[in-house]
């Protein structure tokens, strides 16, 4: 064991820990959750990179010296290639702004850097986590930029998904395009329709759900870092500042540009809100299309039984052969979880404070997790679900000669009045005559 102290006391940790004492007061304090920084891989690289690009910054301006700066731009390289990548413990919803996040990665790469001269774990020179690694910044500029590049790295995994997606459904319709069903409102039986009709609108809902959340991505790009606490600026030197984003685009390969006022940056985060927001819409209309699948799909005798899902496991411990909708049904839980994310985002937003959301962490976090599970659902849903769903045929078409698409076929040839009034006075037999005789009914009076 070593011991490191600082204003509130004396704390015994493994000798050889890259973390310090500001890591393992905030795991003894702070957590509760189970989620641990190091189960946040794009948000760690994120963290890394913008430590990267401001020690590069810091010797741009002469705050650190070129030996300095070049020992922290190597250390995090080097932790970016995921050396010792279990070290990033800390509670990833800890309050404090997210001070154990930013105090993390300052203590792991301070003392991975120091390695390099020989010095033992916890000394903290030449190379220490606050004066050399943190220099120029505040957590609430790094943290406020690096949730935000990772969620950028993260929207690129659901994006190719919900592509995939967009392109398998749109397949589907064409191949439906001459199937003929019949359509639902209130789910009553109402009038005739393509299948592959029902499934073009399906694609239009998708695409148009890619559109918004890229645009919401969008906003992401527009950072705070070099904004410090609340968005002046104090602690960092306008050389560093000139240079900070410019240095962060370059490592990060990201077209990242500052927020136009910077202490809104740091008093609202609807940017976020606005992501999780999209996230919810996207739930929700998947929620919709699966449920439809379920619909469709439903029997074999006693329900709609227009389309067959793939059987992917038995359905059932107690009937024998029955196969369920599992995939839908496993998005559809999916999508709750993703609701629920999107309420404590929203919950962070609203309770943000004067100066600084001190809940913006936890925002993040919940946005990275909701896409981290549309990412893992989407491709079992595309691929076990909707490339191999097949279509009935002769249900389809026994549904299409149903009554009201037949009543919906002479209204328009006979009027809505004339209609209504031969089923109010014949019923059904008498639609049917009226439609398979030409237009006479067995009614001289009609």
């Amino acid at each position: 064991m070593r011991v490191e102290e600082d204003a509130i006391g004396k704390v015994a940790l493994p000798k050889e820990a890259l973390y310090g004492i500001n890591t393992v007061r905030t795991i003894e304090n702070l957590s509760f959750s189970n989620r641990t920084l190091k189960q946040y891989p794009l948000y760690v690289e994120a963290l890394l990179i913008v430590k990267k690009s401001a020690a590069a910054a810091n010797v741009k301006a002469k705050v650190l010296s070129k030996e300095v700066g070049e020992q922290i731009s190597s250390a995090c390289n080097q932790l970016l290639s995921g050396a010792n990548g279990d070290q990033f413990l800390i509670d990833v919803l800890h309050g404090g702004g997210g001070i154990g996040t930013n105090m993390n990665v300052n203590e792991v790469i301070a003392n991975f850097a120091n390695a390099a001269f020989g010095v033992e774990k916890g000394v903290y020179a030449p190379i220490h986590p606050t004066e050399h690694v943190n220099a120029s910044q505040s957590t609430s500029d790094v943290c406020h930029t690096a949730i935000r590049m990772a969620i950028i790295s993260s929207f690129q995994s659901l994006r190719q998904e919900m592509n995939d997606l967009i392109e398998k459904v749109a397949f589907k319709a064409s191949e439906f395009g001459d199937i003929t069903t019949i359509s639902r409102t209130c789910l009553q039986d109402a009038m005739r329709v393509r299948l592959g009709e029902k499934f073009s609108g399906y694609v239009a809902m998708l695409e148009r759900r890619l559109k918004h959340m890229e645009k919401a991505v969008e906003q992401l790009h527009a950072i705070n870092l070099g904004g410090t606490v609340i968005g002046s600026g104090v602690g960092a030197s306008d050389s560093y500042r000139d240079v900070i984003v410019r240095k962060l685009c370059e490592a990060s390969g990201l077209l990242l540009h500052h927020r136009e006022n910077l202490f809104d940056a740091a008093q609202n985060m609807d940017d976020l809100a606005d992501v999780s927001s999209e996230l919810k819409q996207l739930a929700s209309c998947l929620i919709k299309f699966a449920k439809d699948l379920r619909l469709l799909s439903s029997g074999p005798e006693a329900g709609f039984g227009e389309i067959v899902l793939p059987a992917v496991q038995a359905g059932s411990s107690f009937f024998p052969g029955k196969i369920n909708p599992v995939i839908p049904e496993t998005l559809i839980q999916c999508c709750f979880q993703v609701l629920g994310c999107d309420r404590v985002v929203q919950a962070a937003l609203e309770h943000g404070e004067l100066d600084l959301n001190v809940f913006e962490g936890a925002a993040g976090v919940n946005i990275l997790d909701a896409m981290n599970m549309l990412s893992s659902m989407l491709p079992k849903f595309t691929m076990l679900c909707i490339n191999g769903t097949a279509v009935n045929a002769k249900r389809c078409e026994q549904l299409s000669n149903g009554l009201i698409p037949l009543v919906v076929t002479l209204k328009e040839k006979y009027s809505y009045t004339k209609i209504s009034t031969i089923l109010k006075e014949k019923g059904h037999e008498g639609v049917k005559q009226l439609f398979y005789n030409g237009g006479e009914t067995n009614d001289t009076n009609q």
